[in-house]
């Protein structure tokens, strides 16, 4: 007797998270490749160590090139999918349906990107994360912009159709 195989979807509040976790893992590629090899980069492992430097204070000294920190790259890490879930929840929920086309969604989702980037640079990092504008900022801005553009044609792709 043959058995039917039955192809199911992941929920839809799956579906919704798919897209920041995505574009979380463009975004924190391409910054630990770029810091690692610009000249005067940071470092390859200095955005998650710099992340963890918000709740590690002593990680707000961490010199350049950082250093491996293996409980800096496990929190920064978990910092960064976390925020990128929480946006991208955010886009899917309140931005996304209002943008129909994957172009427009591809669009929304890196001028998001560029808002967050411009919040968090000029805002957030100077009061409680100092440490993190040592990275490079055309590389974070372009980041950023490249988490968007992720975020915006992955929800497409996988949430657009729920």
């Amino acid at each position: 007797m043959a058995q039917a195989t039955v192809a199911t979807r992941p929920s839809f509040s799956v579906r919704l998270l798919i897209g920041g976790l995505v574009a979380s893992m463009v975004m924190g590629m391409w910054e630990m490749i770029l810091e690692a090899v610009i000249p005067g980069g940071s470092g390859f492992w200095s955005p998650v160590i710099y992340i963890a430097a918000t709740v590690l204070r002593g990680l707000q000294s961490a010199g350049s090139p950082v250093s491996f920190h293996l409980p800096g790259v496990v929190l920064g890490l978990m910092g960064h999918m976390m925020n990128s879930a929480i946006l991208g929840l955010i886009f899917a929920l309140l931005i996304a349906p209002r943008l129909r086309s994957p172009g427009g969604q591809i669009i929304g989702g890196m001028v998001f990107g560029v808002m967050i980037f411009a919040v968090m640079w000029f805002g957030v990092l100077p009061l409680i994360d100092p440490v993190m504008l040592n990275l490079n900022f055309v590389v974070f801005l372009l980041g950023h912009a490249m988490w968007g553009v992720a975020l915006g044609l992955v929800n497409y792709l996988v949430a657009g159709s729920a």
